[in-house]
């Protein structure tokens, strides 16, 4: 059982609606974590603003799911898990890679296995992974951008998976067949 209201439009702190309709108009549905996230319209807009601007950078797709669902699993978040299983489905990765990344274990691709153990060093030593760890994530053919975008998608994620944690998010309908 949460504390937090999960909101409508007609509920929500007014700040939270526009997104909150733009977010159902894009995907659907309302998602339980939006309407969750909308008691606070700064976390809402904040993550919204941060997740598109990931979305929106030079990692290809997959690079980006890997190092989201690298954040998911370290964080235990079972939404997210559910939801990036689901975007890996939709881009047409083999089931074998969201397995492996919710075991938090390698991955059989060694571009995305580059993404995901960068990922983990910047994480395991709060942004310094060291030389070696940049150098082999350059090797598999990232540029310095995508180390910084690896962060980005860090925090991005970060703040979504703690949020659906804090909130006790559900995983929606729509999304139980990845969950």
């Amino acid at each position: 059982m949460t504390v937090f209201t999960v909101h409508t439009a007609e509920s929500a702190p007014p700040a939270s609606r526009r997104a909150m309709t733009a977010v159902e108009a894009k995907q659907g549905y309302l998602p339980a974590a939006v309407a969750l996230l909308a008691e606070s319209p700064e976390t809402l807009e904040g993550f919204l603003r941060l997740s598109a601007a990931f979305d929106s950078c030079t990692l290809e797709p997959l690079a980006r799911e890997t190092v989201i669902m690298t954040v998911a699993a370290r964080n235990r978040c079972h939404l997210c898990l559910a939801m990036h299983a689901a975007r890996l489905a939709a881009l047409g990765a083999d089931p074998s890679l969201a397995a492996a990344l919710r075991a938090q274990g390698p991955v059989a691709d060694a571009r995305l296995e580059a993404a995901r153990a960068f990922a983990v060093r910047v994480l395991d030593t709060a942004g310094d992974p060291g030389e070696a760890a940049l150098g082999e994530f350059l090797a598999q053919g990232f540029t310095r951008r995508n180390a910084l975008e690896v962060v980005l998608g860090i925090g991005a994620y970060t703040l979504s998976t703690l949020a659906n944690r804090l909130t006790a998010a559900p995983v929606d309908k729509q999304l139980e067949p990845f969950a």
